[in-house]
């Protein structure tokens, strides 16, 4: 399996996961100058950014360490530009990261960290 195979199936368990939790998945894979973000998501009225990351292995660390600071910034500024363009400028805004280690063909460990970072 390729790494982009690998990282849609990653996304498609998290959307899955997010919905039977009770989230509404709003958008998948959405992108503005700033990038890109994996999923957006209602938890009630909260809006949610999701980076998920998908790792076969631990040899290069957790999923949450690819999550840095960095990339965390990238994030922000990415939710400051779909709340411009939904018009949710006063929306309430989390951002989670959904970790996923593939065990088997079709089995995954998930770890769902919400409210991960802050703006």
């Amino acid at each position: 399996m390729t790494r982009e195979e690998t990282a849609k199936r990653g996304e498609d368990a998290a959307a899955a996961y997010l919905e039977r939790t009770g989230c509404t998945v709003v958008e998948r894979n959405w992108r503005c100058p700033s990038g890109e973000v994996d999923i957006v998501a209602l938890d009630g009225v909260t809006l949610v950014i999701v980076e998920v990351k998908t790792r076969k292995t631990a040899s290069a660390g957790t999923p949450e360490e690819a999550v840095s600071p960095t990339k965390q910034r990238r994030l922000v500024r990415i939710a400051r530009h779909y709340l411009a363009h939904a018009g949710l400028d006063d929306a309430e805004v989390r951002f989670d990261v959904i970790a996923i280690r593939p065990i088997a063909e079709d089995r995954a460990l998930l770890r769902h960290h919400r409210a991960a970072f802050t703006a």
